[in-house]
Order: C-alpha cells, then sequence, then structure tokens
C-alpha cells in the first residue's frame, strides 16, 4: 500500500485525568479542575479542565501558579488507578476497531485501520464510531485526528478540541503544512521553535525551502525529520507491540534541597528505583540520564552511556560526580532530581549474556 493510501487515526482524551474526575464527581462539572498537586505545595498540574484552561493554566505549571490565576479552583489529587481502569476500557473498545493500535500514554494512541471494511472502510466514519462507543461506554469526550501519516494524524486531533473530528486528506496534506507555523508542529518544543523563528524558518512553506544539509547542520539527525515532515511526509509504522526506549523515576521536593551529599542521596535512592522498574520488566540497561530542575525552574539533563549493563551498586558517587561535573549542583537550590534508564535490551533474547556492575569500570 503507498503512504498515501494508509488511513491513520489518532485518538486523544480531551483533559483526560480532569475529565475522570468530572465524571465520577458531578459537583466537579462544569468547575475549573486542576489535577495535581495542592496550592501550598510544590506540586505541579498534572493536567486541568477546560474551565481552568480559560486563565491560561496547563499542565507543567507549578500548582502555586494556577492557584495565583485562578483561585477559586478545585485542586484534585491524581488517582491514577481510576485513570488506568478508563484507559483500559477505552483501549477495548481500540481493539473493537483494529489490531493495529499504538497506545502512546493512558490518553492518546495511534490506530491503523488501512484494511477494515468498517463502515465502508471510511476512516472518518470508523473514528466517529469510536469516539460515540467511548462517550457512551466510559462517559468521556474524545478527539480524533485522520489521516494518512502518523504526523498529520497527530496535528488533526488538535485542531478541533475539544471533542474534535478533523480529517487532513492526501490532496490536502503538503499545502496544510505549507500553512501551519512550526510552533505547531507535533516534535517542535519551543526552544526548536525560536532557533527556527531565528533562522527565519515560521511556517512550512519555510522549513522546506530549506536543504537537508541545512537542516541536518542545524538541527542534527532531527534534520531529516524535519526535511520530511515539511513534505508530509511520514513512513513510520503503527506499532502494537511498542517496547520501553526508556524508564524513569523523579521526585519534587517539598524543599529545596542544596547540599551536594544530599543530592547524591536522593539520585541514589532514584537510581535504584529506576533499576528496580527496569528489572521488573526483564530489561537491562546501559545509559543513565539524570534530569535536574533548579529552584527558578531551569532544566537541564546529563547522559552517559556505560560499556556495561546497569545494576544495584553502593558506589555510585564516580559516575554521578562525573555527570554533574559542570553543573550548578551545590551552588544553587534544587526542586527536582529524576533518574532515567535507556538503551534498554531484553537480554532473554541474546544467546550470551553477561551482568556486570554498573560501577566497575570506575574501580
Amino acid at each position: 500500500m503507498s503512504a498515501q493510501g494508509r488511513k491513520i487515526i489518532h485518538i486523544d482524551m480531551d483533559a483526560f485525568f480532569a475529565a475522570v474526575e468530572q465524571r465520577d464527581y458531578p459537583e466537579y462539572r462544569n468547575k475549573a479542575i486542576i489535577v495535581g498537586g495542592q496550592p501550598d505545595s510544590r506540586g505541579v498540574v498534572a493536567t486541568c479542565s477546560y474551565e481552568a484552561r480559560k486563565f491560561g493554566i496547563h499542565s507543567a505549571m507549578s500548582s502555586a501558579q494556577a492557584y495565583r490565576r485562578c483561585p477559586q479552583a478545585i485542586f484534585v489529587k491524581p488517582r491514577f488507578q481510576a485513570y488506568k481502569d478508563a484507559s483500559a476500557s477505552i483501549r477495548q473498545i481500540f481493539s473493537e476497531y483494529t489490531a493495529l493500535f499504538e497506545p502512546l500514554s493512558l490518553d492518546e494512541a495511534y490506530l491503523d485501520v488501512s484494511e477494515s471494511t468498517l463502515h465502508h472502510g471510511s476512516a472518518t466514519l470508523i473514528a466517529k464510531a469510536i469516539k460515540q462507543s467511548i462517550l457512551q461506554r466510559t462517559g468521556l469526550v474524545a478527539s480524533a485526528g485522520v489521516s494518512y501519516n502518523k504526523f498529520l494524524a497527530k496535528i488533526a486531533s488538535d485542531m478541533d478540541k475539544p471533542d474534535g473530528l478533523y480529517l487532513i486528506t492526501p490532496e490536502q496534506g503538503v499545502q496544510f503544512i505549507e500553512q501551519l507555523a512550526v510552533g505547531k508542529f507535533h516534535g517542535v518544543g519551543k526552544a526548536t521553535e525560536k532557533k527556527m523563528h531565528a533562522l527565519g524558518i515560521k511556517t512550512g512553506w519555510d522549513l522546506k525551502q530549506q536543504s537537508l544539509i541545512f537542516l541536518t547542520q542545524q538541527f542534527g539527525k532531527a534534520g531529516q525529520h524535519y526535511f520530511n515532515i515539511a513534505r508530509a511526509i511520514d513512513l513510520r509504522a503503527v506499532n502494537n507491540h511498542r517496547e520501553s526506549k526508556s524508564v524513569g523515576v523523579e521526585t519534587t521536593f517539598q524543599q529545596d534541597i542544596k547540599e551536594r551529599t544530599e543530592i547524591l542521596k536522593q539520585l541514589q535512592l532514584l537510581l535504584r528505583q529506576a533499576i528496580k522498574k527496569v528489572t521488573d520488566k526483564q530489561l537491562t540497561a546501559q545509559t543513565i540520564t539524570i534530569k535536574i530542575k533548579y529552584h527558578d525552574f531551569v532544566q537541564l539533563t546529563r547522559s552517559r552511556t556505560l560499556p556495561y549493563t546497569i545494576t544495584r551498586s553502593i558506589d555510585s558517587k564516580p559516575v554521578f560526580d562525573s555527570l554533574l561535573k559542570g553543573t550548578d549542583i551545590g551552588q544553587r537550590k534544587v526542586r527536582l532530581l529524576g533518574i532515567s534508564l535507556s538503551s534498554l535490551n531484553n537480554p532473554a533474547q541474546r544467546q550470551i549474556y553477561r551482568q556486570l556492575d554498573l560501577f566497575e569500570q570506575c574501580h
């Protein structure tokens, strides 16, 4: 099947966590609901209802700032089991329409309905039916984007929220991208958007005028991706057997911490939690990444790929010292720390597997 003959749907639940809360607690309906940390805590907004979004509140905003913008909002602690249960019901609905669906998180997924004969093979009608099934069976509202590749389907699902259904046909794809602001491109964050603007790239049309060599020079490996999507090209398949690319844990402190010894202690605790997650998945990892968010919300990450499998160790200091080199640890207050492990492998798939200690190379 040609790339333009594919039929891809992207389903994105609207304000998912907040919607579950409003469904389960009628007194929350039509009110500004913020799911996340309490306003007097160090927490952040996980998501919020559309009533709260009118005040400029968004995910990852500090709960304190959200409170200042909307003091009448109702702050709700997350109930992750309720969200997981709702997500499981939604995925069951997906499976009734296609075996080819790829969950991205609890509240969104790609579906490939290219070979489906349901609703006369119309991806738009299938998307409409899925939205109706979700509403009838879970009481929750979804938006859907329909197109011939993942990138366009993802953008389409954002076009008419909430309760949206938007189609981008193969005939419309290239022109649609040309007119789109680069800040609306999925995968283009604020930093990349700012850099593109500095280079005179403000729309998809501007991006399309750049050569592959230029984009690669400016953006590294991502340059090839930007070159393709500027032409509405995205050949990624919907993968219903996605493997974890990384496993991570993080913590936001009730009080900022500054002492280097305390930071190292917290990183060690996070590392052990991350290793347990990797082990529980029967995987191994070779890359460790630390995430640091300072008191002023400035954030940085540092990674190191080791020639050895990462396992539990009491001597993590040499590696952490290496990762923290050049940072302001010990000088600036820290509000959040995180550890993620990547370069994941399944040792059961290897004919030869030798497990070495994480820090063996440091001795």
